[in-house]
């Protein structure tokens, strides 16, 4: 192991356990590696699961100054602390109050992953002070990092930060996926015929899956209305959707919350903790988000071999390529989505081959490949 000692900071531990799983042991093996985040349950999760120190700090994913200020102050005292080589951040908060600390404590290189950017949705005032936050973020940073071409050409449209400081790495995705554990092989027809019957779902039924958070920016309302229309055309299809609201956040209109508890073809499956059995009993996933960095559910959906039905934004516009894994539809349009969805019924079913679904995410995100493209980028900063 080498000296050198790396922190990754994230606003919240789910995130070092579930958005860095694998990548925080792996670098471990060449550097002395410590997690940060706020305090959590699953904070000691990450230690025993990654095999790294960890170190809970208090941050919030709301403006809330006061609390900003004490977590930059209890980041600067941990930096001067411990000596890193390289503070790594992610999540917009983190990216924030971690570069600000780890600048006044003159830790050298300072990095920050971009996977998303909320500012995408904001008008106005808001929109006026997330720009601001976010260059703050940028110019506290060493090198920035969008995970997706999109992200790396909208934040140099936007002139956040000069274009010398960013860098996509390989094919983009913070993580990538994990090929072999993401793979259809490893479910019978069995196991997929158990799965069906638990969630009442007919053998001859077409399942749809979408997969994420139940909030406005996820496309929700845009997925529930043209679903509502397809099952009326469609008896024999179905949509699970997978995830849990965030109410405080963002949250859904009631009458779309209204049609996902009651409506017959609608299964609600809330927080999946293996997704991998519902993809591996699903036709197509439908992912119509209003904006992404690199999001995994569509990698992971490609890698289980199922094509995806994504909305025109970076990050899945990179993954799907229109007509080989799936197609792309524009944002926002609940028309041209159920038509899209109609299309693959009627026309598309068995026009996608599992086995090309996934070795296009094999060939581009292979997860082994990212992380050794990160311990390269490390090793020449280092160097």
């Amino acid at each position: 192991m080498s000296n050198k000692k790396i922190i990754r900071v994230t606003t919240v531990a789910s995130s070092l356990k579930i958005l860095l799983k694998g990548q925080l042991s792996y670098m471990n093996q060449f550097y002395e590696v410590i997690g940060v985040s706020s305090k959590d349950p699953q904070l000691p999760e990450v230690t025993e699961l990654e095999g790294i120190r960890t170190k809970g700090i208090d941050m919030t994913r709301k403006i809330t100054p006061f609390k900003d200020l004490r977590a930059v102050w209890q980041l600067y005292i941990y930096f001067r602390k411990e000596k890193p080589a390289i503070v790594h951040t992610h999540t917009p908060k983190a990216g924030t109050l971690g570069l600000l600390a780890a600048l006044l404590a003159r830790v050298p290189n300072r990095l920050h992953t971009i996977a998303g950017l909320p500012l995408m949705e904001a008008t106005g005032k808001k929109r006026i002070l997330l720009n601001t936050v976010e260059k703050i973020t940028y110019a506290c940073a060493t090198k920035v990092y969008p995970n997706s071409k999109g992200l790396d050409t909208f934040v140099k449209q936007e002139k956040f930060t000069k274009p010398s400081k960013l860098k996509v790495i390989g094919e983009g995705s913070s993580n990538g996926v994990n090929i072999k554990h993401f793979d259809p092989s490893l479910f019978s027809d069995n196991d997929k015929n158990r799965l069906k019957e638990s969630l009442h779902i007919d053998n001859d039924e077409i399942v749809l899956i979408f997969l994420g958070r139940i909030v406005n920016d996820k496309g929700i309302h845009e997925l529930v209305d043209a679903f509502v229309n397809i099952s009326k055309k469609y008896k024999n299809v179905t949509l699970i959707v997978g995830g849990t609201p965030e109410k405080e956040l963002d949250p859904i209109r009631p009458e779309t919350e209204n049609i996902l508890n009651t409506h017959p073809k609608i299964k609600l499956a809330g927080w999946i903790e293996d997704v991998r059995p519902y993809l591996a009993i699903s036709d197509a996933m439908v992912f119509p988000s209003y904006r992404e960095g690199f999001p995994n559910v569509v990698m992971q959906a490609g890698s289980m071999g199922v094509p995806v039905i994504a909305s025109d934004i970076n990050g899945s516009n990179e993954i799907i390529i229109s007509g080989e894994n799936g197609v792309i539809v524009p944002v926002k349009n609940t028309e041209l989505l159920e038509k899209a969805i109609s299309e693959f019924i009627e026309r598309d079913f068995n026009r996608y081959s599992p086995e090309k679904c996934r070795q296009m995410i094999i060939d581009r995100y292979d997860q082994r490949l990212i992380w050794q493209l990160l311990h390269e980028e490390y090793e020449s900063l280092l160097r």
